[in-house]
């Protein structure tokens, strides 16, 4: 006989205090692939959640990786007779600290204040790892229907290999429903389904002015530099509201945008804005962050103010970060930024735009049908309160990849994340007590999708 709904609830519970255990267990290893510095502590990440998969029964666990790439992990569970099979992904690599120094606690030490456990993955996102090992415990290991676990090792590098590793097992990895388990909802209380994220493109951007450094008093006047051509050229990327001035990009009025208010005072408090400092652009705060491109100088290659000198630079070079709107041509959209960065250098100056190596697809979802409808009410039933849609600022490249490899498959993305969640941020954390809501709504989707 299936268990009600008030069964796999209290299962979830009994399942939840060795979950944070676990979680914590792998908080502890700081899987940075990005950094080679830390390739051993990735593969003893990968080694560790296999080893939590493996003492549930499934079928197989293996782990896995494409050439080159980071090691992934991946169990099965297979489905009953007549059952589907649902695919849970979340990745177990986690992004540098940022500065150890700057964090109130340890990054890789987890720490509990005021019911948000602290540390790097804690939230992005070895929470979506243990949120699905915690769901297959609340089974016993026998979920209803067909799991496949897999735990991806280099998403926060971009993952450059995964469009390999799902060619490579595409039979081993095919299911009717994929599970993205590295979003976030709009508060601790409210679950989501996002709907709607971003691309992303950058490109440095080099200005050459002189053949060699000269001195600024001898030809300053009629003879400029390279760094002051540079932030002309910058300046131009935005109009005097703040909107994205690069002509002909996409912008999309979404109605997750039109359903989710976003407090201002909440927002400016979660990123940190100084006295004084004004959002940029027009629009609710949703539409800006969602649904609209933004531009970002994420370096600039010139002399500290401490090794500056009374020379003229001869070149100077930035690099340059754009988020795309859900509709955009990612690689249009990146020769309309370097046309407009071409056309905005003033005196004359040589330019030159590389492409960088950031490339994301933007990807929006509609988020009805028989899957989407079942974790819509699982997830109410979970958090008491009706799922929203949502987007998200920010960019999963992968998505795309798996509604092209699975394109029968639904995908739903999910997470256990928050507005104070500070992902990649400095003081990273996760709300335990979402984390219990986030297992119990995955259990109840599982019971949802049975047939």
């Amino acid at each position: 006989m299936a268990a009600t709904r008030d069964q796999i609830a209290a299962a979830v519970e009994a399942v939840l205090p060795a979950a944070r255990a676990d979680l914590e267990r792998l908080v502890r290893i700081p899987s940075i692939w990005a950094d080679p510095a830390h390739a051993a502590d990735t593969e003893a990440s990968a080694a560790a959640v296999a080893e939590l998969a493996g003492r549930l029964n499934p079928a197989s666990v293996q782990i896995l990786r494409a050439e080159g790439g980071a090691p992934a992990v991946v169990a099965q569970w297979p489905a009953p007779e007549g059952q589907p099979t649902i695919l849970l992904y979340a990745h177990h690599d986690v992004q540098p600290t940022g500065g150890d120094e700057l964090w109130t606690s340890a990054p890789f030490e987890p720490t509990e204040r005021e019911g948000r456990l602290y540390g790097r993955g804690a939230a992005d996102d070895k929470a979506g790892v243990m949120t699905h090992l915690a769901v297959l415990r609340a089974f016993e290991g026998r979920p209803p229907i067909g799991v496949t676990l897999f735990i991806e090792g280099e998403e926060e590098s971009g993952s450059p290999t995964l469009p390999a590793l799902l060619r490579e097992h595409h039979e081993l990895l095919a299911a009717d429903v994929i599970v993205i388990a590295d979003a976030a909802n709009p508060s601790v209380d409210t679950p989501a389904l996002t709907t709607s994220l971003r691309g992303l493109v950058d490109v440095v951007v080099e200005v050459s002015l002189l053949e060699r450094p000269l001195h600024s008093g001898v030809f300053g006047g009629p003879v400029g530099d390279a760094l002051t051509a540079l932030t002309h050229t910058l300046a131009s990327l935005h109009d005097e509201k703040g909107e994205v001035a690069v002509e002909g990009l996409h912008a999309n009025s979404g109605t997750d945008a039109a359903a989710i208010s976003v407090p201002e005072e909440e927002f400016r408090r979660e990123a940190g804005l100084v006295e004084g400092a004004e959002f940029l652009g027009t629009g609710t705060l949703a539409e800006r962050t969602w649904h609209k491109p933004a531009i970002a100088v994420l370096g600039i290659d010139a002399p500290s103010v401490a090794q500056s000198a009374n020379v003229l630079l001869p070149r100077a070079r930035a690099m340059v970060s754009m988020r795309l709107a859900p509709g955009e041509d990612t690689l249009a959209a990146r020769e309309k930024l370097a046309a407009h960065l071409k056309a905005h250098t003033p005196w004359g100056a040589q330019v030159t735009v590389t492409p960088g190596s950031g490339v994301a697809e933007p990807f929006a979802l509609d988020a009805n049908g028989g899957s989407y409808d079942a974790a819509k009410r699982a997830f109410s039933a979970a958090y008491d309160t009706a799922t929203v849609e949502m987007g998200i600022g920010g960019s999963i490249p992968f998505i795309a990849e798996f509604a092209r490899t699975f394109p029968g498959a639904a995908v739903l993305v999910t997470g256990v994340g928050d507005p104070a969640s500070r992902w990649h941020g400095i003081d990273e954390s996760l709300s335990l007590a979402m984390f219990g809501k986030g297992v119990r709504a995955e259990a109840f989707l599982l019971d949802e999708l049975t047939r």
